[in-house]
């Protein structure tokens, strides 16, 4: 429960004039962290004793299990004040099973205390430790512990930890007493710290403090916290090198852990990293309100009414929140570097519902966001990922303490990943009816430990920017399954090349279904790599041994260095397989006699070194995984049909980015031809006159066709007196063009586009389409093409569709379920290969479509224009006809058909039905 008293609210009226720091305290397992903890609450007067981990009442030991088993397993904190300081301790997990929680917490600490048993040194779950500090540029104090121990040498830890750690590494004693030599090797570590010390012959603190918060100097101090000793010298030393970090006004937080409390309470651990935060508040974006702040020591809290910036609270009544998450001006966390390696199968008690333990089960992923719990529908399992033996039996005792159920975990087995060796392009098209999009996606291997890339080098003229983010939404949103074993896709770049979408008919789950093939078409047809994990491993033994362990190492397809020789021992450095390495701990402790010691480390994940036997006894079937499919979905006679992954380039809209780089490219490999499509995006800026845009306008083939380039084009327009002197006439295009011509006309879209005929439609639409027709017939009399001329019907219940000849043209009136636009393009398709296609719409999305079948397009004014221009040269070669009563779309009419088609127009006449 919260405790508040008048002394609390004086202690918190002091504490607002406080500096505040956030310190973390973080060591290997058993170098003594929670009691170095312990002695900094006991000095500080937080608490009355000093509690012991192995008499189980440490303060911040607060679960059960904890105090049986004397390790930290989860997280906690506790506030302390020293002198004109107030610091927030969050104790971690040291032991290896469980450093997915404490590497939670990096990500909302000021300062580090690094804790390092002087007895052992520099183990290898401590190097891993630094490596994480530096990813999430924590500063870093060094408190060398158990110095009371015989056989400890200040000097030798000293170089071990400038050797394996960093060479700035400084024993504070060392800086106070005012060696030279010290201060000489300190200085070194940063350019002006060396100019200040060649200018003076001393370094300032200030210096000092803008050093450490740059993570350029790490102070060591060395003592016992079990007696005690050295830990006033520790905090006298946070207090003097810290510097209060300094916060935005707008509001922002940091998650790094859910938890619940005894009465099943969520609680949402954070830092307020802006502004304040309040009770009752409502925060955007985030589920529920935020109904009690909680300043937790330990197992008490203390209700506040409001959390300023800097300072870290638990939560109540937020829901949906996420270890990692940003709130209000936070950005989210990137990826964490620790992730299980060993994937479980939950085996339930007899009559225990799977479904209700499964619910269970995600509720604790919530706390514990590395589980994964994964469902296999097929078999009806529940698959769990852990860390190790040791979060194995915590988790059980876990489930049994909180639903009453004892589980069992099974089958523990390796987890794998996979990748790409080279580029490759991939393809996805989803076109069921009244559905549209296609998506290009270029395929890259990236280095080892990157993880998954998502970029966009897609003109906006080829895709639309709001098209782009979503597709970029869809590629993040989803874990990719590779095609191996259906293991999780890693190191690989993904760059959108290239896309469609339809005005009418896409909608945005469209673009998903095509980016997910897309991807998986691509994986389908590239060479793709098997990664396992890999651990580093330190091995310290004597040197009778040293031949036993390489033969091993060897044995289990791993590398090494050395050996070398330390304090009289061999040693090894080198990496191995997880896979392999299970249990060697055990083999290797019996042949060396107890004397060596081995020191192993998640290194990542490297090529699988048994690749072949794997993917047999996983036997995936990435052709039976309807979940990640790799067809593409099409469609003709207004129905959607699939088109297997290997044909789909058969029928894609848009042209391979890939496929035209290599042709380009004259030979070029795969990896110089994505180069090739990377390069071509580079920016460039075209001036266009007028006639030119027209052209390119009415006439001009698919630029991505005839230019990889994806970057926007700047446009110039000359002035209209220059477009119609060199325009390109319909006689003159008919010259340069070889071959048979069609024209395609989208019928109901020129009537609404043409005023005369527009105006028409509205008192008879079948007149509309008559008067169209007979003009169409005298334009394809003077240009001798195949002219088709489409009126949409897929509305009309039941109808089979209709293809006539009316006098020179063909027309069609579409089945149903079919539009003019549909119909347009599949016979644009069929056609535009052996012939010259120009089609006749102004739908601008269609226009686009049809330059992606390498068709000409004309918008309805160019159509209009050409049948002036057409009407204007039959006149001045065969009618020179007087002036009569016409307007250009009546002037291959007698002047009495003229006259009753003009009353019609005006309302006048009646026309025959």
């Amino acid at each position: 429960m919260g405790n508040t008293s008048d002394n609390n609210k004086e202690n918190k009226t002091a504490g607002q004039r406080k500096r505040r720091l956030n310190v973390g305290i973080l060591a290997h397992v058993d170098a003594g962290k929670t009691t170095l903890s312990e002695g900094m609450l006991y000095l500080s007067g937080s608490i009355r004793d000093m509690g012991r981990v192995d008499h189980g009442d440490a303060f911040l030991d607060t679960y059960e299990m904890e105090r049986e088993r004397g390790i930290t397993i989860f997280s906690k904190q506790a506030v302390l004040s020293w002198k004109d300081i107030e610091l927030t301790l969050l104790d971690t997990p040291g032991h290896v099973d469980f450093s997915a929680e404490m590497e939670r917490v990096l990500q909302v600490l000021d300062y580090a205390v690094l804790v390092i048993s002087g007895t052992d040194g520099v183990q290898g779950h401590t190097v891993t430790l630094w490596r994480l500090l530096k990813r999430y540029n924590v500063p870093v104090f060094l408190f060398i512990n158990k110095m009371d121990r015989e056989g400890t040498d200040r000097n030798a830890l000293m170089s071990e930890l400038k050797g394996r750690l960093d060479e700035g590494c400084t024993d504070i004693e060392a800086i106070r007493e005012n060696n030279p030599d010290r201060l000489e090797s300190l200085a070194v570590c940063d350019d002006a710290m060396l100019e200040e010390y060649l200018e003076t012959g001393s370094i300032c603190k200030n210096t000092l403090r803008r050093t450490i918060a740059e993570r350029k100097v790490f102070p060591c101090w060395f003592g016992s916290a079990l007696k005690a000793e050295g830990i006033t010298e520790l905090l006298d030393g946070i207090r003097e090198y810290s510097i209060s970090p300094e916060y935005p006004e707008k509001f922002g937080a940091k998650v790094y852990k859910i938890a619940r409390d005894p009465q099943g309470n969520r609680l949402t651990y954070l830092k307020v990293t802006g502004g304040e935060l309040k009770v009752k508040e409502l925060i955007p974006g985030i589920e529920g309100k935020v109904n009690q702040i909680r300043i937790y020591s330990g197992v008490r809290y203390e209700l506040v009414q409001s959390a300023q910036a800097g300072m870290v609270c638990a939560v109540t009544g937020l829901e949906g929140t996420y270890p990692g998450q940003g709130m209000g001006e936070e950005k989210d966390s990137d990826i964490p570097v620790l992730e299980p390696v060993l994937t479980y199968r939950v085996e339930l008690p007899e009559g225990c519902d799977v479904h209700t333990m499964l619910t269970n089960l995600r509720q604790l992923e919530e706390e514990e966001p590395e589980l994964h719990i994964v469902w296999a529908g097929e078999t009806q399992e529940i698959h769990i990922q852990l860390m190790g033996e040791v979060q194995t039996e915590v988790l059980q005792r876990l489930i049994k303490d909180r639903y009453g159920v004892l589980v069992e975990f099974r089958e523990g087995r390796i987890i794998y990943k996979e990748t790409i060796a080279g580029p490759v392009e991939g393809v996805g098209h989803f076109e069921p009816l009244r559905h549209y999009a296609e998506v290009h996606l270029l395929l890259e291997p990236g280095e080892r430990g990157s993880g998954m890339q998502f970029s966009s080098e897609c003109s906006e003229d080829i895709l639309d920017r709001n098209w782009q983010r979503l597709i970029l939404t869809h590629l993040e949103e989803k874990e990719h399954r590779g095609v191996l074993t259906g293991s999780v896709l890693t190191d690989v770049r993904i760059t959108l090349v290239a896309g469609r979408a339809h005005q009418k008919h896409t909608e945005g789950g469209d673009f998903r279904q095509a980016t997910y093939r897309a991807v998986r078409q691509g994986l389908m047809k590239a060479e793709s790599v098997l990664l396992e994990p890999y651990y580093e491993f330190r091995m310290e033994l004597p040197m009778e041994n040293v031949g036993r362990a390489m033969t091993d190492i060897q044995r289990m397809n791993g590398t090494f260095e050395g050996p070398e020789a330390e304090n009289d021992q061999a040693v090894l450095t080198g990496s191995a397989p997880v896979s392999e390495m299970r249990g060697y701990q055990k083999e290797f402790a019996a042949y060396t006699g107890g004397f060596g010691r081995l020191f192993c480390t998640l290194k990542g994940y490297d090529v699988c070194h048994d690749a072949e036997n794997v993917v047999e006894e996983i036997n995936y079937d990435p052709d039976s995984d309807i979940d990640n499919t790799a067809d593409s979905v099409f469609c003709a006679h207004g129905a959607g049909f699939i088109v297997p992954w290997y044909q789909v380039e058969e029928y894609m809209h848009v042209e391979s980015t890939m496929k035209a780089a290599e042709e380009q490219g004259e030979g070029t490999d795969r990896r110089q031809a994505a180069r090739l499509v990377r390069a071509q995006a580079a920016s460039r800026t075209i001036e266009l006159t007028r006639e030119e845009l027209d052209a390119i306008y009415v006439r001009t083939p698919d630029p991505v066709r005839r230019n990889i380039s994806s970057t926007p084009v700047k446009v110039s327009a000359a002035s209209e007196d220059d477009r119609w002197r060199n325009r390109d006439t319909s006689a003159d295009r008919k010259r340069k063009t070889s071959g048979e011509e069609y024209l395609l006309v989208d019928g109901y879209n020129i009537i609404f586009a043409w005023d005369e005929l527009r105006e028409l439609s509205e008192i008879d639409l079948a007149a509309a389409r008559g008067r169209l027709a007979d003009i169409l017939c005298n334009y394809q009399g003077y240009r001798k093409c195949t002219l088709i001329l489409v009126f949409d019907a897929y509305k009309v219940e039941g109808n089979p569709g209709e293809v006539a000849k009316y006098h020179n043209i063909h027309i069609v009136y579409t089945k149903e379920a079919e539009t003019a636009d549909q119909y347009i393009e599949k016979t644009v398709r069929k056609i535009s290969k052996h012939h010259s296609v120009t089609v006749a719409t102004s739908d601008a999305l269609e226009q686009v479509i049809i330059l992606g079948q390498g068709a000409h397009r004309m918008s309805a004014a160019g159509l209009k224009e050409e049948v002036e221009l057409a009407l204007k040269e039959i006149r001045g070669e065969h009618l020179e006809k007087g002036d009569i009563l016409r307007t250009y779309l009546f002037d291959y009419l007698g002047e009495d058909t003229a006259k009753e088609m003009e009353e019609i127009r005006l309302g006048k006449g009646n026309w025959p039905v």
